[in-house]
């Protein structure tokens, strides 16, 4: 296993250990980048985990306020709304979905799966979860960005190719846009890491942001 690879599976055990020692701590509440007469024009809502969510990081440095500040750059008017939870599965994303989507969102980024992966949650209960939250957001008529995740590569090969083709598949079933991979471009790598080796520093979140940003505006109705 080459230096790539090693650091990725310690970074993603290190993520399984953060996940079951943070708090339940939601913030749904939190939202970004008002437009200059105070009325956004769209609401974008961040659905995930903890890499949603901005774990170890101060509030100004998450994905959320990042976000919004790049797509006002990109022309976009947009109230961007941080609902991540760390620790959160496809099965805690799917039970606290409706609560969720009270702002009733004009999109959702929807990034939930690797604390399955870490877990060893069979691929197919992964794939039903996201499968009912997409139909939940079709149903309301809510746009859908899917995010996809990568499995350990300490799960085995089978685990990791069944468990890597669910997002691809998914985006085909539903006929939903995809970002192939939330940490394009900062796995692994400890400048843009936190010293978990797996979460995101400023930096790392200065990347994704400007990774996704061209997807996201895509993906707006």
């Amino acid at each position: 296993m080459g230096d790539f690879m090693r650091r990725f599976t310690v970074g993603l055990a290190l993520l399984a250990f953060v996940s079951v020692c943070v708090l339940f701590r939601p913030a749904a509440a939190q939202s970004s980048a008002e437009g200059k007469n105070g009325a956004a024009q769209s609401t974008i809502v961040l659905f995930g985990d903890s890499l949603i969510a901005g774990y170890g990081l101060p509030e100004q440095d998450g994905l959320a306020p990042n976000l919004a500040e790049s797509l006002k750059n990109a022309g976009v008017n947009a109230r961007v709304i941080n609902s991540g939870v760390s620790g959160d599965t496809t099965a805690a994303g799917l039970a606290r979905l409706d609560w969720a989507m009270v702002d009733k969102p004009d999109l959702v980024v929807l990034e939930l799966g690797a604390n399955d992966a870490l877990r060893g949650v069979e691929p197919t209960q992964t794939r039903t979860n996201l499968e009912q939250i997409i139909e939940k957001l079709q149903e309301q008529q809510t746009a859908v960005l899917l995010v996809g995740m990568m499995a350990p590569p300490n799960m085995g090969k089978e685990y990791g190719q069944e468990f890597n083709a669910i997002y691809p598949d998914l985006a085909a079933k539903y006929n939903l846009p995809l970002y192939p991979f939330f940490l394009d471009g900062v796995v692994a790598d400890p400048a843009l890491n936190q010293q978990d080796g797996m979460h995101p520093n400023a930096k790392g979140v200065d990347v994704i942001v400007g990774k996704i940003t061209p997807s996201i505006v895509k993906a707006l109705p």
